[in-house]
C-alpha cells in the first residue's frame, strides 16, 4: 500500500541541492531512477526523450563551462543529461519506409515535456533514497556546444541537466506561491495578482536577506524583472532550427 504522508513530503519539500558528499551512488540506484523515468506519462505513448549520463571528466568540464562554471555539473557524483529525443522516431518510420514530419513547435513541446515528467521522476526517486540534486537549465546556454560534446544527432535538443548526490547542505526551501496565486476557478482571476505580488515580495526578500544574512535582499519581482529584462538564450531558436524543428 502506497505510503500516502511520505510520497507528499517528498513533493512538499523540494530544495535544490548544490553540494554533494564524496559518496558514490550505487548502480542499483541508478537502475531505479532509470526505471522511474521510464513510466513517466508521455504524451501519446511517443516517449520522446533520452537521458545522457555523462561520467566523461572532459565531457562534465565543457558542460559545466556552458553552464555557467557551474563547479557541481563537474563535482556531483551523478550528473544526467535529459533529451527531447525524436531521432528514434525517424529511425522507426525508415523502417516502416513511411514519411514522418516533426518541424512543428508541436513537437518540441511534446519533447520538452516528456522530458520535464521524465526528469521530476528522477528526481523524486532520488529522493526517496535520500539523495539530493539540482537542474541545470544553463545546458541551453549553448546548444550547439552541448550537442557537441554528447554528440547529438538531429531532431534532439538537450532540454536540462540533473545533478544528483548524497546532500552537504541543506539550504532550506525558497517560498513558493500561496495557493491563491496558483488556483483559479472556472476563469483566470488577474485581480488576485496585484496584492499577492506585493505581500510575495515582502516574503522572498526576508528569504533571501536571511539566507544571504543581508547581502541579498531583493524579491521575487526585483528578480524576475531583473531576469526577463533582457534577452535570454537567443541562439535556442537557430539550435532547434539547424535540428530540423522548423516550428511552422
Amino acid at each position: 500500500m502506497m505510503n500516502h504522508e511520505n510520497t507528499r513530503a517528498l513533493m512538499q519539500t523540494h530544495q535544490s541541492i548544490r553540494k554533494f558528499k564524496d559518496t558514490a551512488v550505487s548502480e542499483e540506484i541508478v537502475t531505479d531512477l532509470v526505471e522511474s523515468a521510464r513510466w513517466a506519462p508521455t504524451s501519446s505513448h511517443v516517449q520522446s526523450y533520452t537521458i545522457i549520463r555523462v561520467n566523461d571528466q572532459e565531457k562534465r568540464d565543457a558542460i559545466s563551462e556552458v553552464a555557467a562554471n557551474q563547479k557541481y555539473v563537474r563535482e556531483s557524483p551523478l550528473f544526467l543529461v535529459f533529451v527531447a529525443d525524436w531521432h528514434k522516431h525517424v529511425i522507426n518510420s525508415e523502417k516502416f519506409n513511411a514519411d514522418i514530419q516533426l518541424e512543428e513547435t508541436e513537437n518540441v513541446l511534446v519533447g520538452a515535456v516528456d522530458v520535464a515528467l521524465a526528469a521530476e521522476n528522477v528526481l523524486l526517486a532520488a529522493r526517496s533514497y535520500g539523495l539530493g540534486g539540482v537542474m541545470i537549465g544553463g545546458v541551453r546556454n549553448d546548444l550547439h556546444r552541448v550537442a557537441e560534446v554528447l554528440e547529438l544527432p538531429k531532431h534532439t535538443f538537450p532540454v536540462m541537466g540533473l545533478c544528483l548526490g548524497y546532500p552537504d547542505q541543506d539550504p532550506g526551501q525558497k517560498p513558493r506561491f500561496p495557493k491563491p496565486m496558483i488556483l483559479h476557478e472556472d476563469r483566470y482571476e488577474a485581480s488576485r495578482y496585484q496584492e499577492g505580488l506585493d505581500d510575495y515580495e515582502r516574503e522572498t526578500s526576508d528569504y533571501y536577506e536571511r539566507r544571504t544574512k543581508g547581502s541579498k535582499t531583493d524579491g521575487w519581482g526585483a528578480n524576475m524583472v531583473n531576469l526577463l529584462g533582457k534577452p535570454r538564450r537567443q541562439q535556442v531558436t537557430k539550435f532547434l532550427k539547424d535540428q530540423g524543428f522548423t516550428m511552422k
